[in-house]
C-alpha cells in the first residue's frame, strides 16, 4: 500500500456523510484508520494476491464501514467489523469472477506482496522468510485466511469464528490442521 494508494481519511468528512449517519467523529476516524488500515490492506493482499484489488477493496471496506453507525460500536468491535467487511467483499469478487479463490503460486505479483516498505509487520516477515509465503501460498484459501488472521493479525478463536461465521469448536480442529500442513510444508514438526 503506498500513500498515494491510500484512502485519505478526509474523503469521508467532505463527502459529508457524518452528518448523514451519526458516524464517528473525523479525529476517531482517522486514529481507527491509522490503525487499521496497513494490517487490513496487507491481510487483503496476502490473501487475494493482488495488491490493486487489495487498494480497492479497503476503499469499500471503509465505505461501508463509515455509513454503518460505527460510533456505537467499540475499538474492538471496530475492528473486527472491518475485517467482517473486507473478507465478505474479497468472498463477493470471487463469486462475481466465477472461480474458487486466487492460487496464490500463479498470482502475479504474488511474490511481490512483501516488497513495500511501508506494509505492515506481518508481510515484512514473509520477506525474510520467503519459505513461509510460499508454503502459504499452497494451502487452501479458506486455512490461509485462518492461519493469517489468528498469526499475523493476533485475533483470538473467539474474533476469528465471529469473522468468518465458524463455530469456534469447529475453528481450533481447523486451525490445528492448518497449522500442521503449513509445518509439513516448511518440513517442520509441529
Amino acid at each position: 500500500m503506498t500513500k498515494e494508494s491510500a484512502i485519505p481519511a478526509d474523503r469521508f468528512a467532505e463527502a459529508g456523510e457524518a452528518a448523514e449517519v451519526g458516524a464517528m467523529d473525523e479525529e476517531s476516524f482517522r486514529a481507527l484508520y491509522a490503525r487499521t488500515a496497513r494490517p487490513l490492506w496487507a491481510y487483503l493482499a496476502r490473501v487475494s494476491g493482488d495488491r490493486a484489488l487489495a487498494e480497492d477493496l479497503l476503499q469499500e471496506t471503509y465505505c461501508r464501514f463509515f455509513t454503518s453507525r460505527p460510533a456505537e460500536m467499540s475499538d474492538a468491535h471496530r475492528k473486527n467489523y472491518l475485517f467482517r467487511i473486507a473478507l465478505n467483499l474479497l468472498r463477493d469478487h470471487w463469486r462475481r469472477s466465477k472461480g474458487d479463490p486466487l492460487n496464490l503460486t500463479e498470482a502475479e505479483g504474488a511474490e511481490d506482496l512483501a516488497a513495500s516498505a511501508e506494509s505492515a509487520p506481518a508481510v515484512r516477515d514473509f520477506e525474510r522468510r520467503p519459505e513461509l509465503g510460499a508454503a502459504l501460498r499452497r494451502v487452501k484459501s479458506r486455512e490461509r485466511e485462518l492461519l493469517w488472521l489468528a498469526y499475523a493479525e493476533g485475533f483470538s478463536h473467539k474474533e476469528i469464528a465471529e469473522l468468518t461465521g465458524l463455530k469456534a469448536t469447529s475453528l481450533r480442529p481447523m486451525l490445528f490442521r492448518a497449522r500442521k500442513k503449513l509445518a509439513r510444508l516448511l518440513g517442520r514438526d509441529l
